[in-house]
C-alpha cells in the first residue's frame, strides 16, 4: 500500500495507464499586480532535464518556490542558466517579459522564439540601450549576443534548439492592433497547448482561436492533446469594453464548446484545462473559480495551477 501511495505522489503511471509525456512546472500563474507571481511555465519532456520557458513573467521567484518544493533540482541559480534552454514568448507586455529581462545579465547565451512582430518589440523596446542593455544578436551596437531572436512562422513546426521538443506558433487576437501567440508543444506523438492572453473570437471580431481550434481538433479527437493552458482574466460580469483582450469563464467555456463541436461529442471529457492568468483583485479568483465550475458542462478537467508546484501530462 506504502509502495503504491509513492506512486501515485511521484506521478508515475500505474500498469495499464499511459505515462505522462510532459512535465509542467509554473513559475508564475497571475494576470498582473502579483509582481514575483507572472505568467511563466516550464515544460520539459518526461524524464528530460532541459525545459522550454513558456512565457517569462517572474522566473527567479518561481524557480525558487519550486526547488524548495522538490519540483526542481537546485540551486535555482543553476535551473535559471542551465536547465532553461529555450524562451518562447507569446506577447511583449512586461507580465510575459519582465523576468527574462531582470535576469538577463546572469543569464547563459539561449535561443528566444516567438512571432516576428513580438521579436521585433523586444528588440527595439527592451534591448536597445535605453530601456535595457541589447543582449540580443541584433539591434543597437553594440549587440551583446546572449539571446538570439528567432522568429516563428505561424503554423509551421520548428524544433526547439537544445531539447527534444518541437512548437508551431499561432497567432491570437489581445485587443485592437496586439497579437498574441498559442504555442502547440510536441513531445513525440503527444502534443500541449499553451495560449498567451487573447480574446474571444466573438469579441475581437477575428477568427484566431477558430483557426486553432480547427488545427488542435484532430488532435483532441485521437487524445494526443494532454492538456491546454488557457486564460481566464475576468469573472462574467466585467464589459465586454473593459476585457482588453482577454476572457471571462463564460467565453472561455464557450471557445471551448466551440474546440469540442470540432473535434466531436465528449471529446473534451475529462481533458485537463489549466485556467492562467487570474487578475489577483480581491474577490475575483474565487468567483472566476466558481463561475468555471458551475458552467463546466463539457466534463473537462479544471485545474488551477500554483507557483512551483509541478504538473504531469
Amino acid at each position: 500500500m506504502r509502495q503504491l501511495l509513492l506512486l501515485l505522489v511521484l506521478g508515475w503511471a500505474l500498469p495499464g495507464r499511459a505515462q505522462p509525456t510532459f512535465a509542467v512546472v509554473p513559475l508564475g500563474v497571475k494576470g498582473g499586480l502579483a509582481e514575483g507571481n507572472l505568467s511563466a511555465y516550464l515544460v520539459a519532456a518526461t524524464g528530460s532535464p532541459e525545459y522550454v520557458c513558456l512565457d517569462a513573467g517572474s522566473l527567479r521567484p518561481g524557480v525558487e518556490k519550486a526547488v524548495a518544493s522538490h519540483a526542481l533540482p537546485g540551486p535555482a541559480e543553476d535551473v535559471l542558466r542551465e536547465r532553461i534552454k529555450v524562451y518562447c514568448l507569446s506577447h511583449p507586455h512586461l507580465d510575459h517579459v519582465a523576468g527574462l529581462l531582470l535576469n538577463a545579465p546572469d543569464d547563459a547565451p539561449k535561443p528566444i522564439y516567438g512571432l516576428a512582430a513580438c521579436l521585433n518589440t523586444v528588440q527595439q523596446d527592451y534591448f536597445n540601450w535605453r530601456a535595457w542593455p541589447n543582449f540580443a544578436n541584433g539591434g543597437p551596437p553594440p549587440a551583446l549576443g546572449k539571446y538570439a531572436l528567432r522568429p516563428l512562422v505561424p503554423g509551421q513546426e520548428v524544433a526547439l534548439e537544445n531539447t527534444p521538443l518541437r512548437v508551431r506558433a499561432f497567432p491570437l487576437s489581445h485587443g485592437p492592433g496586439m497579437e498574441s501567440t498559442a504555442f502547440l508543444v510536441r513531445s513525440g506523438a503527444s502534443y500541449l497547448l499553451y495560449l498567451g492572453d487573447t480574446g474571444a473570437d466573438e469579441v475581437e471580431k477575428s477568427h484566431c482561436l477558430r483557426d486553432l481550434w480547427l488545427a488542435v481538433g484532430p488532435l483532441v479527437r485521437a487524445r494526443q492533446l494532454k492538456a491546454i493552458f488557457i486564460e481566464a482574466s475576468y469573472p462574467n460580469a466585467q464589459p465586454p469594453a473593459q476585457l482588453f483582450g482577454h476572457l471571462t469563464p463564460a467565453l472561455l467555456l464557450r471557445e471551448l464548446g466551440a474546440l469540442a463541436a470540432l473535434a466531436g461529442p465528449g471529446s473534451l471529457r475529462d481533458l485537463p484545462v489549466v485556467i492562467t492568468h487570474l487578475k489577483p483583485t480581491p474577490g475575483n479568483e474565487k468567483l472566476i473559480r466558481r463561475e468555471l465550475v458551475a458552467g463546466n458542462r463539457l466534463g473537462v478537467k479544471l485545474l488551477f495551477p500554483e507557483q512551483g508546484r509541478l504538473l504531469r501530462f
